[in-house]
Order: C-alpha cells, then sequence, then structure tokens
C-alpha cells in the first residue's frame, strides 16, 4: 500500500449523516481505483504494485467502482475503512533549512534528532508523516488503522487490518 487517504468520509453536501445510508469501500479498494483510474496504469501493473493477482485486482477494482456508482446514483456516504494490507516500513523526514524530503528505514538504530540532511548536511530534520498523501493524518499517516494478521509469509512494513 503507498497511499493512505487523508480523508475517510465524504458525503453529498447539504444532507445531515443521520439522514443517509453509508457504503463503505476497503483500502484495497480505493488504492485499485488510485491505480487504474488516476495513474492511469495497466491492471498487471496494478496488480504487481498491490502484490495481488491480474483477476484479483480486477474483482477489487469492479466492486469499488460499484460502491461509487451506488453512492454517487443514490445519494449515499462513502466510508473508506477497513481491508487486508501493509504500508512501508520507513520513517519520513523533511529539512527545515533545505525542504528536502527523504526516508529512513525503521530499524536502522538512526533517532530522528541524530540525523542529518542527506541533500544539504545540515542536522535540523523533523519527522514528517508516514506516507505521501497521508499529511495532516494524525499519528504519523496511519490514520486510526489498526494493526493485525497478514496473509502469512515473510513481510516488509507494518501490517494493518481495520473496520
Amino acid at each position: 500500500m503507498q497511499f493512505l487517504p487523508p480523508e475517510t468520509f465524504y458525503k453529498p453536501a447539504g444532507v445531515p449523516l443521520r439522514d443517509l445510508e453509508e457504503v463503505c469501500l476497503s483500502i484495497e479498494e480505493l488504492e485499485a481505483v488510485r491505480l487504474k483510474d488516476l495513474e492511469e496504469l495497466d491492471q498487471e501493473k496494478c496488480a504487481a504494485q498491490m502484490g495481488i493477482s491480474r483477476t484479483t485486482f480486477q474483482r477489487v477494482l469492479y466492486a469499488a467502482r460499484s460502491k461509487i456508482a451506488e453512492a454517487l446514483v443514490n445519494g449515499k456516504a462513502i466510508r473508506i475503512e477497513g481491508g487486508d494490507f501493509e504500508v512501508p516500513a520507513v520513517r519520513r523526514f523533511k529539512c527545515a533549512v533545505c525542504s528536502y524530503e527523504f526516508e529512513v528505514p525503521f530499524g536502522t538504530g538512526q533517532r530522528g534528532m541524530n540525523l542529518t540532511c542527506p541533500n544539504c548536511g545540515r542536522g535540523s530534520v523533523h519527522r514528517i508523516s508516514g506516507l505521501p498523501g497521508s499529511e495532516g493524518t494524525p499519528g504519523g499517516g496511519q490514520g486510526g488503522w489498526q494493526a493485525g494478521p497478514g496473509k502469512g509469509g515473510p513481510r516488509r512494513g507494518r501490517q494493518f487490518r481495520g473496520g
């Protein structure tokens, strides 16, 4: 998973939430739509980036598009949550001097306050959110997603299961 949404709830304007039905879109479904429709990748590349087969990708994409269409056509809210995915095991930093952003893998033993910017060599760096596209999300970009089991086998990164 390369992206966590900064917002996890969308609803029609002017309609109180209590009056709306919801459609629940998983993080994987959102990622499939992002890769295919926004990044305009072909299905094989999308599937490879998500670490799933092309047929599974196609199934996830069709489910996502169906849910989005249902919400738009029928005036329902869209809640984005849950799924079985992992995010990269890196910490992101930004230099206060030159604004350069860089990543450091978890478990390297280096603390943020001991780092120097690889671009300008200064020591004025601070940690920023965990994933591109998750700026402003509390908790380093993990936005309240709960840790859970993966699908087995060795994994890199953090695994999350929500919902």
